[in-house]
């Protein structure tokens, strides 16, 4: 095996990327306070052409050094805005026929891989807080709570890599 040169990975450019069809998925980060994951979640989300990145309370805006660091330069390809209000932005897009998914632990919820979002329709992920989770609020707005199976002592994943694994999960299944 031979690692592939950069020139090989045949990567869209920027225009290319915002012209592209994307993948009917939302990522709703809630009130996010690490520069660091939210970059991840940007790098990640241009990895799987997603649709949308909505920063939700204290979540961090670009342009910004630290989410700068990680994203490494998908704040400009990823479309992003800025909704003060979790819950309202939920009601929102329910109100648009988006369905809307809390990525969290709770009664009820489904495992990931048991999950099969429906074919042709938009879905809404909603990413919490690193110590706190998903507000409850938003949780109990939500169409549906997916979980991560996790198997350890923790029980407690980084948001970054919750996200990427939601997200391959969500992309293999759409597509």
């Amino acid at each position: 095996m031979r690692k592939l040169k950069n020139s090989e990975l045949e990567r869209l450019t920027r225009t290319t990327f915002k012209q592209a069809k994307k993948t009917p998925l939302i990522v709703i980060l809630d009130n996010i306070r690490s520069l660091n994951n939210i970059g991840s979640v940007f790098r990640t989300s241009d990895a799987f052409l997603i649709e949308k990145i909505y920063l939700c309370g204290i979540t961090a805006k670009p342009p910004h050094k630290d989410i700068h660091k990680t994203a490494l330069g998908a704040t400009d390809s990823v479309d992003w805005e800025y909704v003060e209000d979790t819950l309202s932005l939920v009601k929102r897009l329910k109100n648009e026929n988006i369905k809307v998914a809390s990525i969290e632990q709770a009664e009820n919820s489904i495992a990931l891989q048991d999950f099969n979002p429906i074919q042709g329709k938009k879905l809404a992920v909603v990413f919490g807080n690193e110590v706190k989770g998903v507000q409850q609020e938003v949780v109990s707005a939500s169409d549906y709570c997916l979980e991560i199976p996790q198997y350890g002592t923790k029980h407690s994943l980084n948001i970054s890599v919750s996200c990427g694994v939601v997200l391959w999960d969500l992309y293999q299944k759409i597509q």
